[in-house]
């Protein structure tokens, strides 16, 4: 069985929904702590054809916290209305923002469920079936930290298999892994572009920026498949 963990993050870039499509079984990571200044809560969107930040508002961020100890804010019309703005003209625009819309207006307050709640829409539009899982939810030593947690995650689960985002290539050892019968990989998005208003490509944006150019059919089997595992 194939297994990812990742912190939740706000409408995340292409690479984090490659990560769901590669594994059968992925674990939102809501019990560590939040990383200011990371993508929990902010990604980029194309405005006037340039990478554009927004940033969703919380309450009682600290580094001290974890994700599921912190609480939504109250800018979500602000963002809607820059989003209308951004992608109005965009060709699939007409079904892409009732589903943003959707999860920015949603009642939760608590952002690890508030997040989870958009990956999990947002897979759905996609047609990614993953089993999902939350960390806060698993039986495993709270005391462990950093490669031992990720490894008695995969442990409790069953794992065969664990991927994960590039960054991981300076955290994980595949002998630790290997030693306990897990193999190890990193996935590696392939660059891939498409037609953005007929302007020159804006790389690295927010899936926004891929569902609003692209019907779910054709992200989910000519983009979200360009990547490679090593």
């Amino acid at each position: 069985m194939k297994l990812a963990i990742m912190q939740p993050y706000l409408f995340p870039y292409l690479g984090y929904f490659q990560l769901i499509q590669a594994v059968d079984v992925f674990v939102i990571y809501d019990d560590v702590h939040y990383i200011k200044g990371g993508w929990i809560n902010r990604n980029k969107i194309l405005l006037q054809n340039k990478a554009h930040l927004f940033t969703l508002n919380i309450l009682g961020a600290s580094s001290n916290r974890l994700i599921n100890e912190i609480q939504v804010g109250n800018n979500q019309g602000k963002l809607l209305k820059t989003l209308h703005q951004s992608y109005a003209g965009a060709p699939q625009f007409d079904s892409v923002f009732p589903i943003i819309e959707e999860i920015l207006l949603q009642p939760e307050k608590n952002l690890a469920k508030f997040l989870a709640y958009g990956l999990r829409r947002l897979c759905g539009h996609l047609g990614l079936t993953p089993q999902w899982r939350t960390s806060s939810s698993l039986k495993k030593d709270n005391s462990l930290r950093g490669q031992d947690k990720v490894i008695a995650i995969c442990e409790e689960l069953g794992a065969t298999d664990y991927i994960n985002a590039p960054g991981g290539k300076y955290l994980y050892s595949h002998e630790d892994f290997t030693r306990r019968g897990i193999q190890l990989s990193f996935i590696q998005t392939i660059p891939v572009t498409y037609r953005q208003f007929g302007n020159p490509f804006v790389p690295n944006l927010s899936i926004i920026d891929t569902l609003m150019f692209n019907p779910p059919d054709t992200a989910r089997t000519h983009i979200l498949t360009h990547y490679e595992l090593v």
